[in-house]
Parts: C-alpha cells; sequence; structure tokens
C-alpha cells in the first residue's frame, strides 16, 4: 500500500504527474514539448537540478522513446511523456521495448485528432493505447485516471505494474485532466521499491553472464515462442483489471465511461436520477486489461448500456464484446476536443430509456 503525505495541495494535473513519478523512485525522462503535456517536461526540467533524476529535452520523440529503450534496458525506472501526435511516432520503440519486455512509463495527454488537430481534450487515442499501436502482436498495460488526485496515484500503480510484468505501461489522460487544477494528497517519496532486476544489461561479472537485449529473432520459430510467452503474460495481466461502480446495484441503463467523461457521467447520473431514471456508471479504471467481468455480472433488472467517449465511439467495440449481446450497448460522443455537457448526456440516457422497450434491430446503435 502506497503511503500519502497527511498536508494536501493544490496543483495542474501534469504537475501532479511530474512530481510523483520523482517521488517514484524516477531515475530518468526523456521527452520532447507537445501542448498540453508540457508542463511535464517543464516541471522535470525544473526539479531535475535538485533530484537524483536525468531530464533531457530530446531532439524528437523518435529520439525520446529510444533513449527511454536504453535507459530501461540499464535497469533505469525511466519514463516519457507526449501528447497524440507525439505518441504516434513513439510506436515503433514502444513495439520493441513490449518485444525485450522492458519496463517504462509513457504518459499520453490525449488532445484531439487526427493529425495535428487541436490542443484540446479528447479520447481518439483509446484504439492506439490499447490494441498495441506499433506493429506485431503485443499489447500496453493502460491506465486512464478521472481525476489530478489519480494522475499521481497512477504512477505509483503504473511504474509497479511495468515492474512485475516486464512491459510497458501507459496513463491516458487527456488535455483536461493535465491542464486542470485541483486538491491532492502526494504519494511519500521512497515508498516504491525499486531493485535492478537480472535482465538488466549491467554487464558481465564473476556471478553472471552478458546479458544481451534484443527483439530480433531471425528464426521464424524462436520469434513464435517469444510470441506464446508475451501472450501468456498479457493472461495472467487479467488478474489486474479494475473498474469503479456508482449506483449499479438497482439500475436500469448503465452508462459507461473512462477518464473525463467518466467525470461529466456521474453528473449526468445524478440528473437522471432526479428524473426518476434508474442510471448507473461503470468506470473502467483499467483499458487493458479491459474489465470484462464487470459487464458479465451486471443484474438482470440492466435493459441496456451507453457508451460515452470523447472520439466517434472506441471502446465501446470493447463493451460490446464484454456485454456479449446480453443487452443492446448504445453510443453517444463528441468529437475533435468538444466537450459534452451533463445535459446533453441526459438527453441520450432519456433517448436511449425510450427505445428500451423497441430496441432496435441487432440490439445496437
Amino acid at each position: 500500500m502506497v503511503q500519502h503525505d497527511h498536508e494536501p495541495r493544490l496543483m495542474k494535473g501534469n504537475e501532479a504527474l511530474a512530481e510523483s513519478a520523482l517521488r517514484a523512485g524516477l531515475e530518468a525522462y526523456f521527452g520532447y514539448p507537445i501542448t498540453p503535456q508540457s508542463e511535464i517536461l517543464e516541471y522535470f526540467t525544473a526539479e531535475a537540478p535538485n533530484r537524483k533524476c536525468v531530464v533531457l529535452q530530446a531532439e524528437s520523440e523518435l529520439a525520446a522513446i529510444n533513449m527511454v529503450f536504453g535507459a530501461a534496458g540499464a535497469g533505469a525506472r525511466v519514463m516519457t511523456s507526449s501528447s497524440s501526435p507525439g505518441i504516434s511516432l513513439m510506436q515503433e520503440g514502444l513495439s520493441y521495448m513490449a518485444s525485450a519486455q522492458l519496463p517504462c512509463l509513457v504518459v499520453n495527454v490525449n488532445r484531439g485528432g487526427p493529425g495535428l488537430g487541436t490542443i484540446q481534450p479528447a479520447q481518439g487515442d483509446y484504439f492506439q493505447a490499447t490494441k498495441g499501436g506499433g506493429h506485431g502482436d503485443y499489447r500496453l498495460i493502460v491506465l486512464a485516471p478521472s481525476s489530478v488526485q489519480e494522475m499521481a496515484d497512477f504512477v505509483f500503480d503504473a511504474f509497479r505494474l511495468a515492474d512485475e510484468y516486464r512491459n510497458p505501461a501507459m496513463i491516458l489522460a487527456d488535455g483536461a485532466l493535465g491542464q486542470m487544477m485541483e486538491k491532492v494528497t502526494l504519494p511519500t517519496e521512497g515508498s516504491l521499491p525499486h531493485s535492478r532486476q537480472s535482465w538488466a544489461t549491467t554487464g558481465k561479472t564473476a556471478d553472471r553472464e552478458r546479458n544481451i537485449i534484443t527483439s530480433l529473432f531471425i528464426q521464424p520459430e524462436k520469434m513464435e515462442q517469444v510470441n506464446l510467452a508475451l501472450q501468456k503474460k498479457y493472461a495472467r495481466l487479467q488478474q489486474e483489471a479494475r473498474f469503479e461502480a456508482f449506483q449499479t446495484g438497482d439500475a436500469e441503463i448503465i452508462l459507461v465511461a473512462f477518464g473525463l467523461a467518466a467525470r461529466i457521467c456521474q453528473k449526468a447520473l445524478e440528473l437522471a436520477r432526479a428524473k426518476g431514471i434508474k442510471a448507473g456508471l461503470l468506470r473502467p479504471i483499467t483499458l487493458y486489461p479491459f474489465p470484462s467481468k464487470a459487464f458479465t455480472s451486471l443484474s438482470p433488472d440492466v435493459m441496456s448500456l451507453l457508451t460515452v467517449e470523447l472520439n466517434s465511439g472506441q471502446m465501446v467495440e470493447d463493451v460490446r464484446l464484454a456485454v456479449n449481446g446480453k443487452q443492446p450497448v448504445y453510443f453517444a460522443g463528441r468529437m475533435g476536443g468538444m466537450i459534452p455537457t451533463p445535459e446533453d448526456i441526459l438527453r441520450e440516457i432519456e433517448r436511449v430509456v425510450s427505445m428500451q422497450t423497441v430496441p432496435e434491430e441487432g440490439g445496437v446503435r
């Protein structure tokens, strides 16, 4: 259990995340500025002279992720951060690190796209984060905070999971969470142990052979064995699935949302309840592994689900797979940095409730 300070602070999400990383024993950070996450790099730069941490602004996101690869291979606790277009440039390096089974933390403060897009918050990177993103059969561990407090806490969770499963972990936030200020109680410095692992390239000594880290396996038989080992690890990772439920016990319609959208849905849930609509909310915390079991144990009173996202409909696919046709799953979303209000979501809830007795063909929208 991670310990926390007694006194709360008022901090931006980006700054709380950066301070938490330093308290988690961060030894190296490599990154490149891009809105809306540049405060992370700025905070590290200001604090580096006073902390035992290497901080370097790389010449590009491509350079940054390969520096992360090198530091992770040497056994360092290392991270990078960026926003959507920059994360796209890191995909090759992340695939290499997943194959080499190296732990690191990657922070994506998601902005609207595609392309250079806008600096406003969005959730259009869900597919990229949860389905691999780069080439080959691999996965990232993905955590989705919905508050400044979780921006700080999930740093410790991500480093712990990355180390335990020897896999890159990602915190998938958004521009609003990175920029907003809230009270936060920071984790206590030094409360996350970190020891040099046997796989690190610390050289050949009298009691160990040299260790060569690579993602290159020319023989297909060997490459298949590497893939099978990764898939076995991902199966074991399913035990780490996490979610949060709000008023689902008697709910007839379940909202499903993560991150910023989940915060808005909490208010929409209150508005719906005030109008006599029995609404509940399921908030996935781990986007990978996705908490599918939360949907298989829903009450038989649940007549439908409404997935709310800041994109064109991405997590809704995983919700439909988890529900497996037992209830109709509807979708409501905004794109390009547009944020729905609780009243917007309430109208969607009312629309779905009005159709519950006569579901659309196929049970989906």
